[in-house]
């Protein structure tokens, strides 16, 4: 059944909306934290001992070199981490040309003070405050959600929706499934993806796997796109439930840059076995490059996710090893959908 395509890419009205962490990222690199200077005097140094010295842990020194580097700020130099000569001429405190004193000038900016208190804390916003309203984008046991809540999990789910509806349907278009029968949406949200493939693909059906609030969202929105019938809901926690089976796709659109390297590879794992042979998984994400060193509106975005989830965003070289890792062949090429987002297609072997 065609579907309306948007005329254009929303792309670029996302990369404005997260430019903030430009500001909070640089900032907190200046005027927190010394990197420059400190690279200064002691030289092109490895990432690892860079992080112990400033404090971090792995996740979020990734999130601030991969941004520097975006901005040509850090440069890898023989597998250390240097300063390009933009920092070096401007960033160096002492030097003629410095404006770190400028930049400092946000230093106690609420949300500069915020990126630094997660960055090193490694914590998303509100996980440490059980009496607040909780991780807005993710579910883990134990920890206060925003996604338990009929109320919040619907306002979130739905303003998620509002990308879903542009990116969906390209990607059904950009990745026909002519031959499969029955698709599985991974942390499925409104349904908007299972539901643009079934309106693709007339003799397929689908489940979207999620959490039951969201699910509500999702029951609706299928009615009103007239797939119920071929869509079936099945709540569920995807780290510890039963993998729904009998599906020969398996797609995990926006899921996994919600995660840590660990749960990643765990969802990976237990994904594989329930995929039928011959199957495919596909992971629909934004994709940094495999050198970790841009582009600058995925290295903001990665900056987001670490700021309200548990997760960044990843390149194609690191979501092939997970892929490859747990038994699946993975493609070479990424196909582009919308706002910077593509596919890596995995197949399990026959």
């Amino acid at each position: 059944m065609p579907q309306n395509l948007p005329i254009s890419d929303p792309a670029p009205i996302f990369d404005h909306f997260r430019g903030n962490f430009a500001t909070e990222l640089l900032t907190a690199a200046v005027a927190h934290f010394g990197l420059f200077g400190r690279l200064a005097t002691e030289g092109p140094t490895p990432f690892e001992t860079l992080r112990q010295s400033l404090g971090l842990e792995q996740r979020p020194m990734q999130v601030l070199t991969t941004a520097l580097k975006a901005m040509n700020l850090l440069q890898d130099q023989a597998g250390e981490l240097a300063l390009t000569e933009l920092a070096q001429t401007h960033l160096v405190p002492g030097t003629p040309f410095d404006v770190g004193d400028y930049i400092g000038l946000m230093a106690d900016n609420p949300g500069v003070k915020a990126m630094v208190e997660r960055l090193q804390s490694n914590r998303p916003a509100g996980s440490g405050d059980s009496e607040g309203p909780g991780v807005a984008y993710i579910y883990r046991e134990g920890m206060v959600s925003a996604m338990d809540g009929d109320a919040s999990a619907r306002h979130f789910t739905m303003a998620l929706a509002a990308r879903a509806r542009n990116v969906a349907p390209v990607l059904a278009q950009a990745w026909p499934l002519p031959t499969a029968k029955r698709l599985l949406d991974v942390g499925g949200g409104s349904g908007l993806y299972a539901i643009a493939y079934l309106l693709a693909h007339p003799y397929l059906e689908a489940v979207v796997w999620d959490r039951p609030e969201v699910l509500k969202v999702a029951a609706e929105l299928a009615r009103q796109s007239g797939v119920e019938s071929r869509l079936v809901l099945t709540p569920g926690d995807m780290f510890s439930d039963p993998v729904p089976e009998g599906c020969d796709v398996h797609l995990v659109s926006n899921v996994l840059h919600d995660w840590d390297i660990p749960e990643c590879c765990k969802l990976i794992n237990r994904l594989v076995p329930a995929l039928a042979p011959g199957g495919q998984l596909l992971v629909h994400d934004v994709f940094l490059n495999d050198t970790l060193d841009g582009p600058l509106p995925i290295a903001l975005y990665s900056a987001a996710l670490f700021s309200l989830t548990e997760g960044r965003a990843y390149s194609a070289a690191e979501y092939r090893t997970w892929l490859n890792s747990a038994g699946l062949e993975t493609s070479r090429q990424i196909v582009p959908t919308l706002v910077s987002c593509g596919v890596l297609a995995a197949t399990k072997p026959a």
